[in-house]
């Protein structure tokens, strides 16, 4: 197992859909190679940004396989595998691992609400399945449950999981987790606009959804980041605020696939429940990316 931990920014990737709905597989590939090529320190398939909700099982394998191919050993690779059924999430972790994987990702129970002991035991039961090394997720957001930090110190403990992705929003949370953690444990940001803060308390990175458009300046605060260099990173951070906040200016992954739309690096299509973004919000994200230097005005 390689229980390295990670570290940098990661790009959580949308999974690019064909007008009819397939999965468009030239179009991931070009993303991947992009995402590779402007300086992405990882690459995240499969995850809530990649609707794997509504990915079938064969789907989700291939857009792993796919993304690997491309990555070809360069980057780690972190596969969505979570499910809120313990022994599907065990199932989907080997199916990921035979299509290339080299991490997996995996969200707390979502809807189920377990408890605290609950969520330990899932994630230890993981753990003890499979032979790939795990980043926890907690989005209390999306899940309605939270992995309180006395929780995720806990799951730090368990061999195999080797850091958590914290999206609670709860800097005080975050902080009490890099206090305690063991050095072995990579706390990474779960949302863009915390990059800096949780870098600054000393948080190695982020799993950014706004890389995906501008993968060479979030790379870029990452590092000006993880140099101690905090003017630089200062200085990114505000420039890439306001595309920070257009992304989620309706439900992930609408701007951020209407964004790369307008790059002409994918079409526009999501898979219902969700729906594309509002046309009374393309001119927030426009000159969001305008401002973010991803697009000229």
């Amino acid at each position: 197992m390689n229980s390295r931990p990670l570290s940098g920014c990661g790009t959580a990737l949308v999974t690019p859909f064909t007008r009819h709905g397939r999965v468009d597989e030239q179009a991931l590939r070009a993303l991947v190679e992009w995402q590779v090529a402007e300086g992405i320190h990882f690459v995240v398939p499969c995850g809530s940004t990649g609707e794997a909700a509504t990915l079938s099982l064969d789907e989700h394998a291939r857009v792993v396989a796919i993304t690997a191919e491309q990555v070809a050993g360069r980057v780690p690779v972190v596969a969505g595998a979570g499910s809120n059924d313990t022994q599907k999430a065990i199932a989907l972790s080997h199916a990921m691992r035979r299509a290339g994987a080299t991490h997996l990702l995996h969200v707390s129970p979502m809807y189920n609400k377990p408890q605290q002991r609950g969520i330990v035991a899932h994630f230890r039961a993981i753990a003890d399945a499979v032979d790939l090394p795990i980043v926890v997720y907690n989005v209390p957001g999306r899940t309605a449950s939270n992995i309180e930090a006395r929780t995720a110190l806990e799951l730090a403990a368990i061999p195999g999981i080797i850091g958590i992705k914290e999206a609670s929003g709860n800097l005080g949370q975050i902080g009490e987790i890099l206090r305690e953690r063991p050095s072995s444990f990579a706390v990474l940001s779960g949302d863009d606009a915390f990059t800096l803060p949780v870098m600054a308390l000393g948080g190695e990175g982020v799993i950014s959804v706004v890389s995906n458009a501008t993968p060479r300046r979030m790379a870029a605060l990452v590092d000006a980041c993880a140099a101690g260099d905090v003017g630089a990173a200062r200085v990114i951070h505000r420039q890439l605020l306001p595309w920070m906040s257009a992304a989620f200016v309706e439900a992930n992954p609408a701007p951020v696939k209407a964004a790369l739309a307008m790059m002409g690096r994918i079409e526009n299509v999501l898979r219902l429940p969700l729906v594309p973004l509002a046309d009374s919000l393309t001119s927030t994200v426009y000159s969001a990316l305008v401002s973010a230097g991803a697009l000229e005005s």
